[in-house]
């Protein structure tokens, strides 16, 4: 398995609640894909430096996990009709922070 790291933009609609039901829907559907998830860890929120799809701000969030690489395009996907994600970028760990 590979080490990942999930960079997740949250709408600014939603309230707390529904930030942690969306944060934990993420660690599930890496769970679902055959991976493992730590917690996710909530970076705040942030003014966009442009609009995207009429939003200014948007609820930041990290999230490291562990997916066989055959998995993570499914993976991302998925997440992507979810209405609590509103941006998703995941990108491989170098083998030196794997350690």
């Amino acid at each position: 398995m590979n080490r990942y790291e999930a960079m997740v933009i949250l709408p600014e609609s939603l309230t707390e609640d529904e930030i942690e039901q969306g944060l934990d829907r993420l660690t599930q559907a890496v769970k679902a894909q055959g991976g493992e998830a730590g917690k996710a860890s909530r970076m705040g929120r942030k003014t966009f430096a442009r609009p995207m799809k009429k939003q200014t701000v948007g609820e930041y969030a990290l999230l490291r996990f562990e997916m066989d690489g055959d998995k993570v395009d499914p993976f991302i996907k998925s997440l992507k009709l979810d209405e609590a994600i509103f941006r998703i970028q995941v990108s491989r760990l170098p083998e030196a922070a794997q350690a």
